[in-house]
């Protein structure tokens, strides 16, 4: 049940009132460009069109109900002005961060009725986390007349889930949910938060971007995570600079050099050569020829699974089998530790492509894979 009338009707069920409005925002791809984020570098996502909409009615009474269409589990009933972060509190702690953060910036928000659905797979790496922030900012940014746009928004959500939920990610997944556009990847500098809509429509190519969910579900907050941005920013220290960013790919390795240990030397090379590949990415699709930008997804994956070590058997399985089927690269997406792979095809191999894959993970022992294509889709907006 996700549809804006759909979402709408249960609110009604729940709260004996018709909801101020249905509103909608993505779960993403990343096609290149990962753990650079927190290091103020680059990143090129895209919005998929699986959502997290929500039905909101605001109040005036400090009080925030929380409703998912997707847990079975009761009604939240919180204080506004009574949000603990860090509080451990489930699924309902994503919008509630929203609102603390809010309040914490200083803008009026009272209360409000929610009710979520979300068509984004969860733990799979495609941000379902940040759909939910990101609808419930801008739901509330509308209601409310706060006058954020979309990179304010953005900020605002990855603050809850930093402060509130107490993952350190960095700002590329609210602003993906938040800023795309239809038929467009975004290029985005985490230093600034400018943006650029590269098109991105590889149908007029006869291309497809597979997403393969491989079912392994991954928790950022474990510490895996939490490890290798302390990783980069030790390595930024010694290096001297502010942040990874500030390394230019041609000093790599003369940067490696002053480093004094092999983990903060995986890190760092993996961090600066994944900047310098968003730039080659670019200007591959600048230059209209989008089939060359497959070899560097794959080396993409290489440095993920080698430097940054945050793969696992079934990623490298979706990519090792897919380059054997003929595709033309393919890598992991997200924070790894299991989630999802993507795989670009010449849509005439899209079929083949994934037998491959699905045999390869059925010879393996592995759970079935799920697989779809990845559409560049419009980012948060209104439904109703």
């Amino acid at each position: 049940m996700g549809t804006a009338s759909e979402v709408a009707g249960r609110f009604e069920e729940l709260y004996g009132r018709a909801p101020d409005g249905v509103w909608s925002a993505p779960g993403r791809v990343n096609l290149i460009g990962e753990y650079t984020d927190f290091n103020e570098g680059f990143v090129m996502p895209l919005a998929l069109p699986h959502t997290a909409v929500a039905a909101v009615a605001r109040r005036d009474d400090g009080v925030l109900r929380l409703h998912s269409a997707d847990i079975d589990a009761p009604l939240v009933e919180l204080r506004a002005d009574e949000l603990t972060p860090l509080s451990d509190g489930g699924w309902a702690a994503y919008p509630a961060g929203v609102v603390w953060a809010l309040r914490e910036a200083g803008h009026q928000v009272s209360g409000a009725d929610l009710h979520l659905a979300s068509t984004v797979p969860t733990g799979a790496g495609l941000s379902s986390s940040a759909a939910l922030e990101v609808v419930t900012a801008y739901a509330l940014n509308e209601l409310c007349g706060l006058g954020l746009t979309g990179p304010g928004l953005a900020v605002v959500a990855q603050r809850a889930e930093n402060a509130f939920v107490g993952v350190p990610c960095g700002v590329m997944d609210q602003m993906a949910s938040a800023c795309c556009t239809d038929g467009h990847a975004l290029h985005l500098d985490c230093r600034d938060l400018s943006t650029r809509q590269v098109p991105f429509d590889l149908a007029a190519q006869g291309l497809r971007l597979l997403v393969v969910d491989t079912r392994v579900k991954h928790a950022l907050g474990d510490g895996a995570y939490a490890e290798r941005r302390a990783g980069c920013e030790e390595g930024a220290r010694v290096l001297g600079v502010s942040h990874l960013r500030d390394v230019p790919y041609e000093d790599l390795p003369a940067a490696l050099a002053k480093l004094p240990d092999d983990r903060t030397r995986r890190y760092v090379r993996h961090v600066v050569s994944d900047d310098h590949r968003v730039e080659r990415v670019i200007g591959l699709l600048d230059a209209g020829d989008v089939r060359a930008i497959g070899p560097v997804l794959t080396e993409g994956h290489a440095s993920l699974r080698d430097d940054l070590r945050i793969s696992c058997p079934e990623l490298d399985l979706v990519v090792s089998a897919a380059d054997a089927a003929g595709a033309l690269g393919a890598r992991m997406t997200g924070g790894g530790f299991g989630g999802s792979a993507i795989v670009l095809v010449e849509s005439e191999d899209a079929e083949a492509v994934t037998k491959s894959v699905l045999d390869a993970f059925v010879t393996a022992g592995f759970t079935t894979p799920r697989v779809f294509p990845a559409v560049a889709s419009a980012g948060a907006r209104r439904e109703a």
